[in-house]
């Protein structure tokens, strides 16, 4: 019965909320995780029979093993979500996960390149002369100049590019579709890879698909691929930090916020769902208002 209740839940987040099967995945392996713990402590328990008690004792199990807030956050979470269908499909009456709160923590502020840092890699990349030179510098132009996700860069299809509107069409979180703009500089590096990588070793390796970003061996490149592509560069330049994309969308984000832009817009932009997601940069662009404050401000830096 209780197999039966978490399979109807991945039904639902599935089909009714177009949820991803990775995202389905998370919920299952969360929700499985409390259940082997009940199971472990005491015995097998329906999933109404549990109560605040048993909540309390597995978020201290928690605890014990130094998760980090955010894991306990997404699994408290997932749990919460799970009861709320169970109550609402009357297989449960009450919530244990509804009055859960976490100790709050400082925000961790998104890490962004500096102008120079980002230099230093585009002066890389496009000295890079090998075969896979000009599909790096087309993926460098495409995160930094667009701001989408990695799921959302491995994802584009060609059919989904509009050269001469200079527009993408960009399938988000939950299959969500919006317009996301693009520049003269991704624009001739997507023109450059088409001509000098893609299409050439598409035809060495025989491959037809319509995926924009291609490996080595003329597939449809990864997640992963992307991640090792971008940490390639840093390590043949001068920079010592790891890169990961979402460091490339955090820097478009800043960056537009710099040069006046207003929240809705890069909420729009970055298909946020929430404004409150998107907040987070304004606090990162504080950087810009000091150093507006040391420009004009004549008492800032006077002796």
């Amino acid at each position: 019965m209780e197999a039966a209740y978490l399979d109807l839940f991945l039904k639902y987040i599935r089909v009714e909320r177009q949820y991803s099967e990775e995202t389905a995945a998370a919920y299952r392996e969360d929700i499985q995780a409390f259940t082997d713990f009940l199971t472990e402590n005491g015995g097998s328990k329906a999933y109404a029979a549990v109560d605040h008690l048993d909540v309390n004792v597995y978020l201290s199990s928690l605890y014990d093993r130094h998760l980090t807030r955010n894991s306990i956050a997404r699994k408290v979470s997932s749990l919460r979500s799970f009861y709320n269908f169970l109550v609402k499909n009357d297989l449960a009456k009450l919530n244990p996960f509804v009055y859960v709160q976490l100790k709050k923590h400082a925000a961790r502020l998104p890490r962004f390149f500096y102008q120079k840092e980002l230099d230093v890699l585009f002066k890389q990349v496009y000295a890079d002369e090998t075969i896979m030179g000009p599909r790096n510098a087309a993926l460098l132009e495409v995160l930094y100049g667009t701001g989408i996700r990695l799921s959302e860069c491995v994802d584009l299809q060609i059919q989904d590019i509009d050269f001469e509107l200079k527009m993408m069409l960009i399938r988000g979180k939950g299959d969500k579709e919006r317009y996301v703009p693009f520049g003269r500089y991704a624009a001739q590096a997507l023109k450059t890879y088409f001509d000098a990588c893609r299409t050439p070793v598409m035809a060495t390796y025989h491959q037809t698909h319509q995926t924009v970003f291609i490996n080595r061996h003329g597939g449809a490149i990864t997640g992963g691929g992307i991640e090792y592509v971008l940490n390639q560069m840093v390590k043949k330049s001068s920079l010592t930090a790891k890169v990961h994309p979402h460091m490339l969308r955090h820097t478009f984000a800043t960056q537009m916020l710099n040069n006046g832009a207003d929240l809705r817009t890069v909420q729009e932009l970055l298909g946020h769902t929430s404004l409150s997601t998107t907040q987070i940069y304004a606090h990162v662009t504080k950087e810009h208002l000091q150093q507006d404050y040391r420009n004009f401000f004549p008492r800032a830096t006077r002796d």
